[in-house]
């Protein structure tokens, strides 16, 4: 079965992560997806590691699959040759450079959605195209404590902390992804694309929710809880007797069920701990209650005994065995492919489900160069003594 972007053509000039996120996203929902890197350097990430397979980067090899990958050295004079007949087919161009690059270029969106109306041109930066910061590169460990998620994040007495994947650039390539598809969807009506701008402090910024909301309705600026939810109570983490484990209690009939569950009766009818509202209130009395009985039993017959009982819970697992879970097999999101060069490789898999047109793990993440040769013939209608010579002169 066909992507839902089965048809469409991407141009990619991104490289690292929230761009090459991006485009990996449209590739896996059918999109052709042609990577433009730098000849003899290819994407950044390719040098990120160790760890290497074969030589080949497990940084790169995790974004960058369904992809082909065209070298093309955009600074040389005779780059627009070969684009030109590209974008002339192209649907979407996806660059996540500093502002002002592309322009320099000659490959702005201004100029080139005079002569190709059709395309969408989605560009993704730290700051956006406008506003008194965009000239600014974006980095997202700097985009994490700039948009405010450092400061909600670690313990309580501690050390703000970024989170352990790079969310900002993670959230940028997916908002960036639904933007491409809005302007798609906008392009069937118009007929002509428009400009994505994706700004990686906004997209953080749009992650606060609820703590946004917190503060504008009290002035109060939100701190560091912990594994604490603000405002529900239990809604973190706990010891067993040997290990950790999250109970999520969601609501005053889930607080009554797990009461029951963990042979604490009594708290279920103290005024203090009856509604999540009395609960919040008297976190400080409540938590060493909780505390000391979930230490007494393991890890995993709490879980059991929870979840027999419709108490949201979870053992805080590692990812390793999270990569081993068979409901994650089960759901196709461990995914297996054939590199030329790594050998046998693992992937997680697409995790939007579509009934009808489903997205796939198709091919493997490309060698640098691997399609050049192929798209220069049949997408740029080049001859081979020609492409010869554009190799020769470094061009591609």
């Amino acid at each position: 079965m066909s992507g839902p972007l089965d048809g469409i053509t991407v141009l990619d000039f991104t490289r690292v992560l929230s761009g090459p996120y991006c485009t990996m996203q449209l590739a896996d929902m059918g999109a052709r997806v042609i990577k433009i890197e730098q000849p003899g350097k290819g994407d950044d990430t390719r040098a990120w590691g160790p760890p290497f397979v074969n030589g080949e980067s497990a940084y790169f090899l995790s974004i960058n699959r369904n992809k082909e990958s065209l070298t093309l050295d955009l600074k040389s004079p005779e780059a627009m040759r070969v684009l030109d007949p590209l974008l002339a087919r192209a649907d979407v161009l996806v660059e996540n450079f500093r502002p002002g690059t592309m322009q320099r270029l000659g490959l702005g969106p201004e100029p080139l959605a005079a002569r190709f109306p059709r395309l969408v041109y989605c560009s993704i930066s730290g700051f956006g195209q406008t506003g008194p910061r965009t000239n600014e590169a974006g980095y997202d460990a700097v985009v994490q404590a700039e948009g405010g998620l450092m400061s909600i994040t670690g313990d309580e007495a501690g050390q703000p902390f970024r989170l352990g994947v790079a969310i900002s650039d993670i959230v940028s390539g997916m908002f960036a992804a639904q933007g491409i598809a809005f302007a798609l969807l906008a392009r069937e009506r118009s007929g002509t694309g428009q400009l994505v701008d994706i700004g990686m402090l906004d997209a953080t910024a749009a992650l606060l929710t609820y703590q946004a909301g917190i503060y504008f309705a009290t002035g109060r600026t939100p701190g560091r809880l912990g594994n604490r939810h603000p405002t529900i109570v239990p809604y973190e983490t706990f010891e067993a007797c040997d290990g950790d484990f999250v109970i999520a209690v969601g609501n005053d009939e889930q607080w009554r069920r797990f009461c029951a569950a963990v042979d604490l009766d009594e708290l279920a009818s103290d005024a203090r701990f009856a509604t999540n509202r009395a609960r919040v209130a008297n976190y400080a009395a409540l938590r060493p209650l909780l505390g000391e009985r979930l230490r007494t039993v393991a890890r995993g017959d709490w879980v059991a005994r929870l979840r027999s009982a419709g108490v949201p819970c979870g053992s805080v697992r590692d990812v390793a065995e999270v990569l081993q879970d068979p409901h994650l097999e089960a759901r196709g999101m461990i995914q297996a492919l054939e590199h030329p060069v790594a050998g046998t490789m693992r992937v997680t898999g697409v995790p939007i489900k579509l009934s009808d047109t489903p997205g796939s793990v198709r091919t493997p993440p490309p060698t640098l160069g691997q399609h050049t040769t192929a798209i220069l013939s049949n997408d740029a209608g080049l001859e081979a003594a020609e492409i010869d010579r554009l190799r020769e002169a470094g061009v591609v």
